[in-house]
């Protein structure tokens, strides 16, 4: 076993400021994997973009249009999405809200 991390308690990581306006959270990480809770205010938004990195996206709260690879969908508390590798994506909050993404392999960028 390495000395990975492999419990989280609420509020003992720090929020960062993200460069379009919002909060994220690192919650944990390995070299695999990596899990991030991102927050924002009713019309924040999390600009469009990409990377290698295949995501999947748990909404926690508020409600949010998501867009993937130019198809837009409403994904609310409880609902979730995946971006393939590459895909161009971003989201809007449609009311404040929080997602819990998960990036494998891990994003060093957020390090």
């Amino acid at each position: 076993m390495t000395n990975e991390q492999l419990f989280s308690r609420p509020d003992s990581k720090p929020w960062t400021q993200t460069p379009d306006g919002n909060q994220r959270r690192v919650i944990l990480h390995t070299e695999e994997l990596m899990m991030v809770e991102f927050r924002f205010e009713k019309g924040g938004v999390g600009a469009l973009h990409s990377h290698p990195h295949v995501q999947s996206s748990y909404v926690t709260e508020g409600r949010f249009e998501v867009t993937i690879d130019g198809k837009s969908e409403i994904v609310e508390k409880g609902g979730a999405f995946i971006v393939p590798s590459g895909l161009v994506h971003g989201v809007q909050a449609l009311e404040a809200g929080r997602l819990v993404d998960t990036f494998t392999p891990h994003r060093a960028d957020f390090l």
